[in-house]
């Protein structure tokens, strides 16, 4: 079980006022999660105009490891990045200084070429299940007996009951197919704090931080994402 911390995500800056968008501001709000007791980080890599870059990797990796060395880093690899799977396959493939891991929607077409990809450069791979459709395809693809890890992320569902039903549907494909693999589950927005509590009570990991929601367990706006890792690392801790 760990909390895992997302400090950007696709926000926009103006989502909150210390978002990180620069190299600069990731490093800083790296080091300030991990004191405030994150085990890992995920990041988004932004280039010079402040877009989502897979390009930028090598460079925001290696200021993180370095403000943070140890830590395990983990980047996304999400087709909107780059919008077309072939620069996203170049792109990974340039890569020098390598994320610990990357995630992958299960979602999106090419998943399984880029899966492969990460492991023909030694990445790990996060599996990202959104829907009970997702978690049907991961079972199905070659090589999911290998990823680091699952995330179950229910972030396409912004009512509380019908997340929790998908969560539920996601849960039970991955028992019937026997998979072993680490979990990591999650929500956005309003369904944040109900899936930190649920990753506790089912002993899951977690993640928080301004990718997935900007407020806090009681309903205010967070200082920074230090005091949203801070909140969740103490709800594990209780």
């Amino acid at each position: 079980m760990i909390v895992q911390a997302c400090i950007n995500g696709s926000r926009k800056p103006d989502f909150h006022p210390l978002f990180p968008a620069t190299i600069e501001d990731m490093v800083r709000d790296a080091a300030a999660v991990i004191e405030a007791g994150a085990a890992e980080l995920h990041v988004h890599p932004r280039d010079a105009d402040g877009r989502e870059s897979l390009a930028a990797v090598d460079k925001t990796v290696a200021a993180i490891r370095r403000a943070c060395p140890g830590t395990l880093i983990g980047v996304s690899t999400g087709a909107w990045i780059e919008g077309d799977k072939d620069r996203t396959r170049e792109a990974i493939s340039r890569w020098r200084v390598l994320p610990d891991y990357a995630s992958v929607n299960l979602s999106e077409e090419d998943a399984p070429a880029v899966i492969d990809l990460l492991g023909q450069k030694g990445v790990g791979v996060e599996a990202g299940l959104a829907t009970v459709a997702d978690a049907r395809r991961f079972v199905e693809t070659s090589g999911h007996d290998r990823v680091l890890r699952i995330l179950v992320e229910l972030d396409n569902e912004r009512d509380l009951e019908a997340a929790m039903e998908t969560c539920d549907g996601i849960m039970a494909v991955l028992r019937q197919a026997g998979v072993r693999r680490p979990i990591l589950l999650h929500g956005y927005d309003q369904t944040v704090w109900p899936f930190v509590k649920r990753a506790r009570t089912e002993r899951l990991s977690t993640r928080v931080g301004l990718e997935d929601g900007k407020h806090l367990p009681d309903g205010r706006v967070a200082r920074d994402n230090a005091e949203i890792v801070s909140a969740a690392v103490a709800l594990f801790r209780q």
